[in-house]
């Protein structure tokens, strides 16, 4: 890798350790608002849940930077390692003891991040797309979340609730980060390009609304179901929009496409289990500790 790609690892890791921290906060908060209460209004009175908020926001400072220096296809894999920094946090504070199960998801994760990153070897592509670019992959994503909230909003049980709440919540961070990179190609052009264009209002709309929609996931029921699907299709959305959109690739023939293939169905298995003992430890600190408030 050249020194560009470093810096996006290094800055990558740097916000996943610090979404780590806020995502171990921000659980353990929504998870202590009961059935009958107003989520929201619960939460912001939370010392913790504002702790949490401000490590989300350290964490997105650094994937931004990390997205201004390398590809939406380099960073994204390497967000998803903040299960691998939040899973010691949990049982750190929850006194529990992690699995040699989990340790083994957890190192086969790292191992498939790196055969991602060094085989696949993913080109930059362009920062910026012309809106007709975005629409058909856009309105795609956009027409799952959608089919997602709705069928969560039916009269189902909480688990299949949370689920795809979840799923709902990731897909549009996977919008928010697509829509980062265009951004950032603004800032040198001055504020008035950047708030003069449609990508940043769609970026607040994306991260605000999935921000809402995950915390309703943490509410609607067990975090080991919401979890998986936030953590899942975060980067999967990224990814599909960074190839569709920004011209984002994989430098891989051969041989290489079955590694890749091998690699990735790996990171998507041991981020599930790995997502599902990262809420079985968080539950367990919340039942052996008061809440903050």
């Amino acid at each position: 890798m050249s020194g560009t790609p470093l810096l996006a690892v290094a800055f990558a890791l740097i916000g996943a350790l610090l979404f780590a921290c806020g995502s171990v906060a921000q659980q353990s908060a929504a998870a202590g608002v009961g059935e009958d209460e107003a989520l929201l209004a619960e939460l912001v009175r939370s010392k913790r849940w504002w702790a949490g908020l401000l490590g989300d926001g350290g964490g997105y400072v650094f994937q931004a930077i990390a997205l201004g220096v390398g590809s939406v296809l380099v960073v994204q894999p390497l967000i998803v390692a903040s299960l691998l920094f939040a899973l010691p946090l949990s049982a750190r504070f929850s006194g529990a003891r992690m699995t040699a199960r989990t340790w083994a998801m957890a190192l086969t994760l790292a191992a498939a991040l790196v055969v991602f990153l060094i085989v696949g070897n993913p080109t930059e592509g362009h920062n910026s797309a012309a809106i007709a670019d975005w629409l058909i992959p856009l309105a795609g994503v956009l027409g799952l979340v959608a089919a997602a909230v709705a069928a969560a909003l039916a009269r189902i049980r909480p688990g299949p609730r949370a689920l795809l709440l979840g799923f709902a919540s990731g897909a549009l961070y996977g919008v928010a980060v697509a829509l980062t990179k265009s951004v950032i190609d603004l800032l040198h052009l001055g504020p008035a390009a950047v708030l003069g264009n449609w990508t940043t209002w769609a970026l607040i709309a994306a991260g605000l609304t999935g921000f809402y929609l995950q915390q309703r996931a943490f509410h609607a029921g067990s975090l080991s179901a919401s979890l998986p699907a936030i953590t899942i299709a975060e980067p999967l959305v990224a990814a599909f929009l960074g190839f569709a959109v920004l011209g984002e690739r994989l430098r891989v023939h051969g041989p290489g496409i079955a590694l890749i293939a091998v690699a990735v169905l790996a990171m998507v298995v041991t981020t599930v289990g790995l997502s599902r003992s990262q809420a079985d430890v968080t539950t367990h600190a919340q039942s052996s500790q008061p809440v903050l408030s």
